[in-house]
């Protein structure tokens, strides 16, 4: 299988290249001063889905994601670090901010069935890695030392600047929120910082050749990248937001390194909205995976959910496509189990069969078409092969669905048995107040209820 992806920079489907059977790729990881909420969770899945796809070809997949634990601004460098921020907010260490979100997010690819990257290196951690390329920069005159104490680096230095984002240097007006600074600090608006002076901050800094600061934000994936992928990446993962300035000004980095491109191909997932409007902390939408594990749904229903959309499309996330996807998956286990006994498979130890399927495989190559695998799945699960078991498990390779897990089978208790009649007698007598009040009891003990023509339902 040759696996093609959709490259941001020559807006193109290439394949990814595998030389002596092996790929390395770099996805961007958190920034760790909350919780990762599920648009950034598709982004993850992204980068788990291009691992797994290159995995079932048999080719060795090295990747790394960065934790952002120090380093990403907003508008004020010197007091709006988003850590520090969330910890004056929370009152402990920003360190301990920091650790926790980690967990979290951890916690979270687990519960996702994203698989694990080979090494998670934090900032806080490479900042000696940071300095160093840093040093590197200025030698090849492609950084300087403004009259603020911080290093800059020279965007007109990198020839090929705006290819990733189409924006152009002549083009771009001052006063970005992440490139801000004293007033002719800079030789050029566009120039951004690779190490700041810390002014008066005292978290979080360190000491450097420039004097004490701390890492801008760009420098950690180009320095981090470099140095535990041997100086090239052969796929670069992150979300449709952080491609300008953020890879856009990795890319000007890595390539002064280098001397050359240091990164075959650019995968960029898009952007995912929550009930029609994008998630934002003001708007009170942002959707958590543990929000999504309240509502009594399978984190990996979630999983399942995304799949349905390509992840170069944007996708509009609701609870009523959670839900139907929970339905499905619990459909799809419940006849993975039945098939498997028909095939007598029933042997714990027995090594479960995998049939390739042409179709599958032809999605999977053609830049992972998720939504393709599916509907070829439900053709499959309503036709009459007899390896239809063997075809599932083939795509759950990819899918990571863990559709083998059978169906949990669970009795009603004495008090949902009440409430459910007492919610149907509600129903026929037209009381809907009383109706709607039962099935907020209902859910709060786990159930999912579902109003049909014929009835009331429940899973």
């Amino acid at each position: 299988m040759t696996l093609r992806l959709y490259d941001t920079k020559s807006r193109e489907l290439k394949p990814v290249a595998t030389p002596n059977g092996a790929t390395s790729m770099y996805c961007c990881g958190p920034t760790v001063y909350r919780d990762a909420h599920v648009g950034n969770l598709r982004t993850f899945l992204l980068a788990d889905l291009i691992s797994r796809a290159l995995t079932v070809s048999g080719v060795a997949v090295t990747l790394i994601q960065n934790i952002t634990d120090v380093g990403h601004m907003s508008e004020d460098f010197q007091e709006d670090d988003k850590i520090l921020t969330q910890a004056s907010i929370e009152k402990i260490d920003p360190f301990e901010i920091a650790r926790k979100y980690e967990a979290n997010f951890h916690k979270d690819l687990a519960r996702l069935n994203i698989k694990k990257a080979h090494l998670y290196p934090k900032a806080s951690e490479s900042i000696e890695m940071m300095q160093s390329m840093i040093e590197e920069l200025i030698k090849k005159d492609a950084a300087y030392l403004g009259i603020d104490g911080s290093v800059y680096f020279d965007a007109h230095s990198s020839k090929g600047y705006g290819e990733l984002s189409r924006n152009r240097l002549d083009a771009l007006k001052p006063g970005h929120k992440h490139e801000t600074s004293q007033d002719g600090a800079k030789r050029f608006h566009a120039d951004w910082a690779l190490w700041k002076a810390a002014g008066n901050r005292s978290q979080m800094v360190w000491p450097s050749p420039w004097g004490i600061g701390f890492p801008g934000w760009h420098i950690e994936c180009s320095a981090m990248s470099l140095k535990l992928l041997n100086s090239h990446v052969d796929v670069h993962v992150g979300g449709i937001d952080l491609r300008f300035p953020h890879h856009e000004n990795e890319r000007a980095q890595s390539n002064a390194i280098t001397g050359n491109e240091s990164v075959d191909i650019w995968v960029h997932g898009e952007h995912l909205l929550f009930e029609g409007r994008k998630m934002s902390k003001s708007s009170g939408n942002v959707l958590l995976l543990q929000d999504v594990i309240d509502r009594g749904f399978d984190p990996i229903a979630l999983r399942l959910c995304l799949l349905e959309n390509r992840y170069r499309s944007q996708m509009d996330l609701t609870w009523k496509s959670i839900e139907a996807a929970n339905e499905l998956l619990l459909r799809w286990r419940g006849k993975i189990s039945v098939w498997a006994s028909e095939e007598g498979l029933n042997d714990p130890v027995e090594v479960d069969p995998v049939e390739i399927d042409p179709e599958i495989q032809s999605a999977i190559e053609n830049d992972i078409d998720t939504p393709k695998i599916l509907l070829r799945l439900r053709a499959i699960e309503k036709s009459d092969l007899r390896n239809k078991r063997s075809l599932f498990m083939y795509a759950d390779q990819i899918l990571g669905l863990h559709l083998d897990a059978g169906v949990e089978e669970k009795t009603l208790t004495a008090q949902m048995k009440d409430l459910l009649n007492v919610r149907d007698i509600a129903r026929n007598e037209k009381r809907w107040a009383d109706s709607d009040q039962l099935r907020v009891q209902l859910e709060e003990l786990g159930l999912i209820i579902k109003d049909t023509p014929e009835g009331q339902t429940w899973s």
